[in-house]
């Protein structure tokens, strides 16, 4: 705690260390790093560079500055320390030497610490003039050995720790001052100091683990506040006491090894750490394995490096499928393990002991038995089950399956389930009932990785797989398919072309012969018996049909079995349609133009044959002999083998619409040949051969497709014409039945009066509203005003006698009665022409129903035309048959 007491007296410049023995009092712990004092060594050429070295290096080290400082950590004796500090130029390699002697500071406690001690003092470096000489010479500064002051200090407090003094306090007034972190800067407070006596004091406990050092800087001045003296640092030490336990980084670690490991096998590293200083015991830790479970098979199957914390293994026997996991309950001890100072923590460490394929895939059964109908594709014919002790789901549990022998074509495959680890056989080629009844394949199975090592396959790893082939009715199949046929074209009607039958691969079923149909015969040209197969012509091949493509022409047939379930196949027929000479030539374009003068505008034309080689080009051209002039006004003249030109033979022809009849023949054998009309239009041209009177040309006569065009022109509107006018007609006839029905004299329905139209004339109110009240409520028509009356009202006069019909009549009577009814209609002085209501069932004086209108009257009947009502739709076309259908 206090250091050292520094003196120096003033002497002569003089190469070397000023004392031969150095005494320091150091704090008997000592740790790696830790400056110790400062040996002062005076040079008087500054040029000079010293190297200090020491006697003892490993284990104190001297710096260019002169600091000693500890090289490692280690615990001083109670016997004061000695060793040689030496300072040696490299230039001249002149040596100079000093003995240290470091005594540990004595012991002490609580109150007598004050008693036991002598506070030292810390003396400011003193400047020295000579008067007699103008040079001023200060000297070094000195580096103070640090103040080292335990933590956690009981106290009491303030506690001193060192006096601070400058030697000039004797003629001047000083006034001494510190500053830094922990005097007048955060943390604040903890370091004081005497203003006047420079005693330097510590307020209360300190704590190493937040604040390992403190580095103050120390003043003199007088009253005035001027610098007396240059300031001095000063560094306190805080020493570690052992008041923090070892923390895990993690309560509980989490490592693996595999199974089987042996002895020595790195499994993992648990860490814990300790606040205090680590490079005391305080912060030194050691660890041990307190617990292990399970203890199977041993209680020691791991151990701990007590240094690091690396756990391996340290025994064998290690099983998953026995033992899966292990807990150990590891202890972390500060004071380098002492079980009796150190501070100890404890954490968790779990290792799972993971699996390796130390457990072959083993066959439930031998063999194993399935069965396919033959031709099914990617069926599966029979599950694999193996057992495997591994853990499930790893590589070392997952099955693959080799098929050994069996199957020489690779019919099979076998595909492994994931979930249940099963074999899937599967079919991947169709199998054929008649060539193969049975498959006895060998199968292997193995995991994704190898067996451990030492480990083999027992017998159980391969099994036989027994796999029956089910016989299913097959289709039939032509022979060949496509059957190609090369055939003339023009074979006749009823021809026989050729046979196409088909095999049934059912060798092994009972069952009756095949029979055959047509599917597809775009042109309808054949027909198949259908019991041998044989092919005949229903009409003329014909190869330039637009049924044909390339020469070819394709029809398909179907030839079906009768078994369970019936089976069909199909057959395609390819007919190749050699040509033959049965199209004549034609020319192209059929119309032309031309100049009414000799000019040279020739007119090109082509020869189109629908044959094709040998019986098409080159075509020969010529002229007919009649009409004569033909010849006489034109010639022609071949250019190559489908090509020719039509000109003029004569100067001048006149202008106009010519037929020229053109003959062509081509080159087969026997030569086809036909006359084709060329239409050429004669006309004026200008200089530039271009006709000037095409419009005149065109109205003397017009082509084909122009004719043929007004003609649908004229059509289309004569239809629209005939459209309107049947149009107009049926809406005379729509209005006519409207006039009808409006019309008083001939309306047979009530009126449909409106009581709600507001603002209407005089006129719209004079109505006789006592139609539409009860008979009982009519008032007596001397009421109402004379000459205010409806046309088609009931005029007065007394109510003729009705027939009453009775609740029941017998339907024979129902014409009797409706005949009776007529008779007193006829004779009913209101009727005519006043025929609004006339009643044939009179239910009664409270009835608030109207009466049905007259059907018929003998008076009227003549005189009414009712074909209007056929215009009125199906519903009433029963009234209209009544009515509108004459005699009948």
């Amino acid at each position: 705690q206090a250091p050292i007491k520094a003196t120096c007296e003033d002497m002569s410049c003089k190469t070397g260390f000023p004392e031969d023995v150095h005494s320091a009092v150091v704090s008997r712990s000592v740790h790696g790093g830790q400056p110790l004092l400062n040996v002062r060594f005076q040079s008087c050429d500054r040029n000079k560079k010293i190297h200090f070295g020491s006697s003892e290096p490993e284990d104190f080290r001297v710096g260019e500055d002169g600091v000693v400082y500890a090289e490692r950590s280690f615990q001083l004796s109670a016997e004061p320390t000695e060793f040689v500090v030496s300072a040696q130029d490299k230039e001249t390699q002149q040596e100079w030497q000093m003995r240290v002697k470091l005594t540990p500071e004595p012991a002490f406690t609580g109150a007598s610490e004050k008693d036991q001690r002598k506070i030292e003092e810390i003396i400011f470096p003193w400047q020295q003039y000579k008067h007699s000489s103008p040079l001023k010479r200060q000297k070094r500064d000195w580096v103070i050995p640090p103040i080292n002051l335990p933590e956690n200090s009981k106290g009491p407090f303030p506690q001193e720790l060192v006096r601070i003094r400058s030697d000039r306090d004797k003629s001047l007034s000083l006034r001494y001052s510190v500053t830094g972190p922990g005097a007048d800067q955060p943390p604040t407070g903890i370091f004081i100091i005497n203003p006047i006596s420079g005693q330097l004091s510590v307020t209360k406990p300190l704590d190493r683990e937040q604040i390992a050092s403190f580095h103050l800087r120390a003043h003199a001045v007088d009253v005035n506040g001027n610098q007396v003296e240059n300031p001095i640092d000063i560094v306190i030490n805080v020493i570690d006491m052992n008041d923090n336990r070892p923390e895990f980084l993690h309560q509980v670690w989490n490592g693996t090894v595999p199974e089987g490991s042996k002895p020595g096998t790195y499994v993992m590293t648990v860490t814990a750490i300790d606040a205090d200083d680590p490079n005391a015991q305080n912060g030194m830790l050691r660890y041990r394995i307190v617990s292990q479970a399970p203890s199977s098979p041993s209680p020691n199957m791991f151990t701990i490096n007590n240094e690091t914390g690396d756990i391996i293994t340290v025994a064998a026997g290690l099983d998953r499928e026995k033992v899966q996991q292990y807990t150990l309950i590891i202890q972390a001890t500060d004071m380098e393990g002492n079980p009796t100072y150190g501070l100890s923590n404890t954490a968790t460490a779990v290792i799972a002991v993971t699996d390796v394929n130390d457990n072959p895939p083993e066959f439930t059964a031998m063999t194993f038995y399935g069965e396919v109908p033959e031709n099914r594709v990617d069926v599966i014919v029979a599950n694999l089950t193996v057992t495997d002790k591994d853990q499930p789901h790893t590589p070392a549990w997952n099955a693959m399956y080799r098929m050994t022998g069996g199957d020489p074509t690779g019919r099979f495959t076998i595909l492994t389930d994931p979930n249940s680890n099963d074999g899937l056989v599967t079919v991947v080629k169709p199998i054929d009932f008649e060539t193969n009844r049975m498959f006895v394949l060998t199968v292997a199975a193995e995991n994704q990785v190898p067996l451990a090592k030492g480990i083999q396959h027992p017998p159980q790893s391969t099994a036989t797989v027994s796999i029956t082939v089910i016989d299913v009715n097959e289709s039939p199949y032509f022979v060949p398919n496509p059957k190609l046929v090369r055939q003339e074209e023009g074979l006749l009607a009823g021809s026989m072309l050729t046979t196409f039958t088909a095999q049934d691969p059912d060798r092994y079923m009972q069952q009756t012969s095949l029979r055959y149909s047509k599917l597809s015969d775009p042109a309808n040209w054949l027909k198949i018996d259908p019991v041998n197969g044989q092919i005949t012509t229903t009409a003329v091949l014909d190869r330039e049909s637009i049924y044909v493509q390339n020469n070819m022409y394709n029809a398909t047939f179907l030839a079906s079995d009768n078994g369970i379930p019936p089976m069909s196949g199909t057959g395609t027929l390819q007919i190749y349609l050699l040509d033959i000479n049965d199209n004549a030539p034609q020319v192209h374009p059929k119309e032309a133009t031309t100049c009414e003068t000799l000019q040279p505008n020739a007119i090109n034309i082509t020869a189109v044959d629908p044959d094709i080689d040998p019986n098409a080009g080159p075509f020969a051209f010529e002229l007919p002999d009649s009409p004569a002039s033909i010849k006489r006004n034109w010639t022609i003249v071949r250019i190559s083998g489908d090509h020719a030109q039509l000109s003029l033979r004569i100067r001048f022809l006149e202008a106009g619409i010519y037929d020229v009849p053109i003959v062509i023949t081509d080159s087969g054998n026997p030569h086809a040949s036909s006359t084709s009309l060329l239409k050429v239009k004669v006309c004026q041209c200008d200089i530039n051969g271009d006709c000037t009177d095409v419009d005149r040309i065109v109205g003397a006569g017009l082509g084909t497709g122009a004719i043929i065009a007004i003609l649908l022109c004229i059509i289309i509107l004569l239809i629209l014409v005939l459209m309107f006018v049947v149009w107009m007609k049926r809406r005379d006839k729509e209005r006519q039945a409207k006039q009808l029905l409006i019309d008083p004299e001939d309306d047979v329905r009530d009126n449909i009066l409106k009581y709600d139209e507001e603002g209407g004339g005089e006129e719209d109110q004079d109505y006789d509203l006592s139609q539409l009240q009860q008979p009982d409520t009519v008032e007596p028509d001397a009421i109402k005003p004379v000459g205010i009356r409806r046309l088609d009202e009931r005029p007065i006069h007394a109510e003729p006698q009705y027939p009453v019909r009775s609740a029941a009549p017998h339907p024979g009577d129902i014409g009797d009665f409706i005949n009776e009814g007529l008779k007193a209609a006829d004779n009913d002085p209101t009727a005519p022409p006043y025929d609004s209501l006339l009643v044939f069932d009179y239910e009664g004086s409270g009835s608030t129903a109207g009466s049905l209108s007259s059907l018929n009257s003998s008076s009227s009947g003549g005189e009414q035309d009712y074909d209007y009502l056929n215009d009125w739709g199906p519903r009433f076309k029963k009234l209209a048959d009544m009515y509108g259908g004459g005699d009948d």
